[in-house]
């Protein structure tokens, strides 16, 4: 958990596609899966949103930072919980933040699920790759398991 790599999303993606994707999971079409996560703001104060991808592994459901240490990455750390959002049901959540060594199994999954969207952030790393790739960038990737608060 100590590397700060950030892979910031380009302007087409945060001025159309987030918004769009955002928006379609508020009225209730989640792409494959989607939702808004609202996180207040460590500074701000002021909840922020952004469309994620939720993962269910082995009946506990996590969220991947696929592009690094995101914003919303560092607003959850402090604020501790969240709320996910799809269409009309606001869920507020609980997130722990996994440490490196336990990340291997949900970012195969994660990869399995979602590569075709985010493989690009992973350096060539997939779902196919060995534990010990998929470990050495784990430090890159912050994953939280969220259980209802």
């Amino acid at each position: 958990m100590t590397a700060t790599r950030y892979q910031a999303p380009g302007t087409f993606t945060r001025r159309v596609m987030n918004p769009l994707v955002a928006g379609l999971t508020r009225l209730g079409v989640p792409l494959a899966g989607s939702a808004v996560l609202g996180v207040r703001g460590r500074t701000s104060g002021e909840v922020r949103t952004t469309p994620v991808n939720p993962l269910t592994v082995e009946g506990r459901r996590y969220l991947v930072a696929a592009r690094g240490q995101t914003q919303w990455v560092r607003n959850l750390r402090v604020a501790g919980e969240a709320e996910l959002t799809v269409g009309r049901r606001t869920e507020t959540v609980r997130a722990t933040e996994l440490a490196d060594a336990e990340k291997v199994p949900v970012l195969r999954a994660y990869l399995r699920a979602w590569a075709w969207e985010v493989g690009a952030f992973f350096d060539g790393v997939g779902a196919d790759s060995s534990d010990d790739e998929l470990a050495a960038i784990a430090d890159r990737h912050p994953i939280f398991v969220i259980a209802t608060a």
